[in-house]
């Protein structure tokens, strides 16, 4: 039986790894897509075990013609799209890349497969930072798209280019809005990461204290190794459709933090307000968390709060990680590293 064939951009991150891991058990021949400049970054993929076995091509999202080359020579079943420039916060110092990476560069994989792998099956990562402040409550696939950073509206272009590639080319393609999802293997740029990892250097005396910008954002949290199934699901179906990701669940940033403080032995205080504010440990009255303005957006999304009974219904999917249990994932391996 001749093994199905995958692409996966972006390899190297917390979502590429993992699904690496997730195809390759289901027997996929697997290759990675990278760009020529990341090398180095597959520690995820030696984490995992599995860097010996995926083939790594270079794979640029600015490059229309190395797109096409890789995808009229690979001959994939499926192809899932996670590369990006990922981070909302750096999405405003550069705009313009953010753009062209995030949705001009989907465009052009859409025509190369258009041109010359029609039958291919195409996942693109959307986010559920495009439902920006939307006023309702609990969001799914038809809650009003509001993005309010340029990370989000490149994403939603992306988006609706998906949806317009279905609709006017018959190609199977589908984008998966998926809610805040983390892991021990999240980049130190995120703020789960740097929560979970400054809190074990404070435990163990390397760092004097956290800092962060706002702990009143409201997060829907999961864990990424459970999401990536989702990925897979949605490019089994006969039909291909959009669907909403989450845990269900939403939490304040500052919750976060008091979570995985008291799994490091924390027993934290809150007191002051706006960048006052600080969180002592009652044991030792040391300051074990400040506020710092320069980590505040210029636009913020304030809450964010899944609603998957879509996924749930259709793909039969649902998280099999509470936030408790991913915060003790995250906490543990930060642990071992200072062991």
């Amino acid at each position: 039986m001749t093994k199905k064939r995958a692409l996966i951009t972006g390899i190297s991150g917390q979502d590429g790894a993992y699904l690496a891991k997730l195809l390759l058990k289901k027997g996929y021949f697997v290759v990675g897509g990278e760009r020529q400049n990341a090398s180095g970054s597959a520690w995820r993929l030696k984490e995992l075990g599995i860097e010996d076995k995926v083939k790594i091509v270079p794979f640029e999202l600015l490059e229309e013609n190395n797109i096409i080359d890789v995808i009229r020579s690979g001959k994939f079943d499926e192809i899932y799209n996670l590369a990006a420039q990922s981070f909302v916060g750096n999405s405003y110092s550069s705009p313009i890349f953010t753009s062209n990476v995030n949705a001009l560069g989907v465009t052009r994989i859409l025509e190369a497969i258009r041109h010359f792998s029609k039958k291919t099956k195409f996942y693109q990562a959307s986010t559920s930072e495009m439902y920006g402040n939307s006023k309702s409550g609990r969001q799914n696939e038809f809650t009003p798209l509001q993005p309010v950073s340029p990370y989000a509206i490149s994403k939603l272009y992306a988006h609706w280019m998906v949806n317009m590639y279905r609709d006017a080319y018959d190609i199977f393609c589908c984008s998966g809005i998926l809610f805040n999802h983390e892991s021990p293997l999240r980049g130190n740029e995120f703020v789960t990461k740097k929560i979970i990892k400054d809190l074990a250097r404070v435990k163990y005396n390397e760092l004097s204290n956290l800092t962060l910008g706002n702990v009143y954002s409201k997060r829907d949290w999961g864990y990424s190794e459970d999401y990536v199934g989702a990925m897979w699901m949605m490019l089994q179906q006969k039909k291909a459709n959009d669907f909403v990701i989450s845990s269900g669940k939403t939490y304040t940033v500052k919750e976060f933090v008091n979570k995985a403080a008291k799994y490091y032995g924390f027993d934290l205080i809150w007191q002051g307000k706006g960048i006052n504010e600080k969180a002592i440990d009652k044991n030792s009255n040391k300051i074990v968390v400040k506020i710092d303005k320069k980590y505040f957006r210029p636009t913020e999304v304030n809450f964010l709060y899944g609603n998957s009974d879509k996924a749930k219904k259709i793909l039969k999917w649902s998280p099999k990680t509470n936030i408790n249990q991913l915060i003790k994932k995250m906490c543990d391996y930060e642990i071992s590293r200072f062991k």
